[in-house]
């Protein structure tokens, strides 16, 4: 890596005014998010990139991160955002059971078509008993209001005072705390303290030891100690070459 695109990087804290909550993980009827904000869900949020509001047909089953993210990644990159201090988390129960005279739990789910009564009543599975992905009760465990994180933001990019983050939109404030100039490290062995999203790691580096976090769409990697070229962003250091699935489109 012999070039930066990136002239400056901004050290952003996002300080979160409501709870945020993101299906990190899901056990059984509970859903849990994780003490980490992705990168990719940031930059939805910063409105660098845009999805539809509703996917339909074979594009439910489909992602495009590759096809949103690429073409914004000559000009910025956002790292996935790291707690500072210990994260606290708050539970709430959820319950969006149908009020309708005669319903049935079913895989996941509660179905409502009264006509399905006779299939059921003759030990038939009716068609609507399929498990959805729309759960309809359970717990969430969900990021508690106030709590702070830290990121770095690529680019000459300016940021907005606020964002709407994660299933619920939930409203969280910028600060900028700091710019720094981005210097070219040689080629050594490094330590990072940042979060790293793993689609995004070039393929020149070696990694010799990392944390990992597993979460979709991609694992969170942190405390990598890794051999390559590395970026300087004030004291702090991350691999040079971060990219927007970066790792994937080494491999095309």
């Amino acid at each position: 890596m012999s070039t930066i695109p990136f002239q400056q990087a901004k050290l952003v804290e996002l300080y979160c005014l409501e709870p945020v909550f993101f299906a990190s993980r899901e056990l059984s009827d509970t859903y849990y998010t994780e003490g980490v904000i992705g990168n990719y869900a940031l930059t939805y949020a910063l409105g660098r990139v845009n999805s539809p509001y509703r996917l339909q047909g074979q594009a439910t089953g489909r992602p495009t991160y590759k096809e949103d993210l690429q073409p914004i990644a000559h000009d910025f990159y956002i790292l996935p955002a790291s707690p500072v201090g210990r994260v606290t988390f708050r539970f709430e129960r959820f319950n969006a059971l149908s009020d309708s005279y005669w319903y049935a739990m079913t895989n996941n789910r509660v179905a409502t078509a009264r006509e399905d009564l006779p299939l059921q009543r003759q030990g038939k599975k009716p068609s609507s008993f399929r498990p959805s992905n729309f759960p309809q009760t359970g717990r969430l465990r969900m990021i508690e209001r106030r709590n702070k994180f830290q990121t770095l933001v690529f680019g000459n990019y300016q940021l907005p005072n606020y964002i709407r983050l994660g299933k619920f939109m939930s409203k969280v404030k910028l600060n900028v705390l700091n710019e720094f100039p981005v210097t070219l490290l040689p080629e050594g062995e490094y330590q990072s303290q940042h979060y790293l999203n793993a689609a995004d790691l070039p393929q020149q580096i070696e990694a010799l030891a990392f944390d990992l976090i597993s979460i979709p769409p991609a694992p969170i990697i942190k405390n990598l100690r890794f051999r390559g070229a590395a970026w300087q962003v004030g004291e702090m250091i991350v691999p040079a070459g971060l990219h927007f699935c970066g790792r994937e489109s080494s491999n095309e």
